[in-house]
């Protein structure tokens, strides 16, 4: 078996170096202020297109990202915390499964934050935002990180927290698991996957029990 992971909302919590880094980056632009719920409606797309739908001119954005990643480079590790039973599903996963990361986070940020919590050994593969020319909800991250797994015979799954993780999975043509724990609703997710989970633990007990 083969799962896949998505960060931000599955397996780490970093609202508060996302919402931060995007306060600094108004700021340093002097930009009118924007409301946390604007932002966090966002999470899980490319950073130029959550500034663009907060209102940031096309020609601007590339400046904001900038700004945005040299701040957030800076507090991540800080401001980041592991999802409740994050830490014990990896573990878990590992004893049965070959594991990946499938991010729009910049991959290398993804890898310092992952090692910060002693979590990277355990996986295969990071793709992340550099690594792409089309994030999720296009399925070439997804396929990026199996091209440099072993696929034979193994069934794959994609763990997520939104909609975009799902649809990403549907369009590679792998099995996907929606968690509770991140930034999308139960209603949102139940559109998009048969399976419904609170957290990551809970999803990898459900692929687990699949393996017995």
């Amino acid at each position: 078996m083969i799962i896949l992971f998505d960060l931000d909302g599955t397996l780490i919590d970093s609202t508060e170096a996302i919402l931060e880094s995007f306060h600094h980056s108004f700021e340093v632009h002097k930009y009118p202020k924007q409301n946390d719920e604007d932002i966090k409606a966002l999470i899980g797309y490319p950073l130029d297109i959550m500034y663009e739908n907060l209102g940031v001119e096309r020609e601007l954005i590339c400046d904001f990202v900038t700004t945005y990643k040299e701040h957030y480079r800076d507090i991540s590790t800080q401001k980041t915390t592991l999802l409740k039973n994050a830490r014990e599903a990896v573990l878990l996963a590992k004893e049965f499964a070959v594991l990946g990361i499938v991010t729009t986070k910049t991959g290398r940020y993804s890898r310092v934050l992952m090692e910060h919590f002693g979590l990277m050994e355990h996986f295969e593969v990071l793709i992340g935002r550099e690594d792409v020319d089309n994030p999720k909800p296009h399925e070439e991250p997804i396929l990026k990180a199996l091209e440099k797994l072993d696929t034979q015979n193994r069934e794959i799954w994609m763990i997520g927290d939104t909609k975009l993780d799902l649809i990403a999975a549907a369009n590679a043509n792998v099995n996907s698991i929606a968690v509770l724990s991140g930034y999308d609703d139960l209603e949102t997710l139940k559109k998009f996957t048969n399976v419904i989970l609170n957290d990551a633990l809970e999803a990898t007990l459900y692929l687990q029990n699949r393996k017995k």
